[in-house]
């Protein structure tokens, strides 16, 4: 089973915090993407196969960290400060390589999503 599982989202208000979660069977970079109705899937954050590279969107900078356990092959996204733009589905996705990437090309294996909700 190569494809992902994300956990985790939900509906919280502006201010609050959530983790997501993802775990995948092989530990190769992993990426966050999200995608609001009507709009492109957006990059969220990637990290490298070791952990030692991540990079993030513009939007969630600061706000957003994205870790590994490649112990129990989970990939965590913390979210912190959540702003209701940050309402999407989030999806979990498995690289193609092990440096990790912005561009989704780059990655082979998606998630199903979960849903993130943040009221105003």
């Amino acid at each position: 089973q190569v494809q992902p599982l994300e956990s985790g989202g939900g509906l919280v208000q502006a201010g609050d915090s959530l983790t997501l979660s993802c775990v995948a069977s092989r530990n190769n970079a992993m990426g966050w993407f999200r995608q609001a109705p009507g709009k492109e899937r957006e990059f969220v954050a990637a990290i490298s196969w070791n952990g030692a590279w991540t990079q993030y969107g513009e939007p969630v900078k600061g706000r957003f960290t994205i870790s590994r356990d490649n112990a129990v092959n989970t990939v965590n996204l913390q979210m912190n400060t959540l702003k209701p733009e940050d309402t999407a589905v989030y999806y979990c996705a498995v690289g193609s390589g092990l440096l990790g990437s912005t561009s989704v090309t780059e990655y082979d294996y998606w998630g199903q999503g979960t849903q993130v909700t943040v009221s105003s």
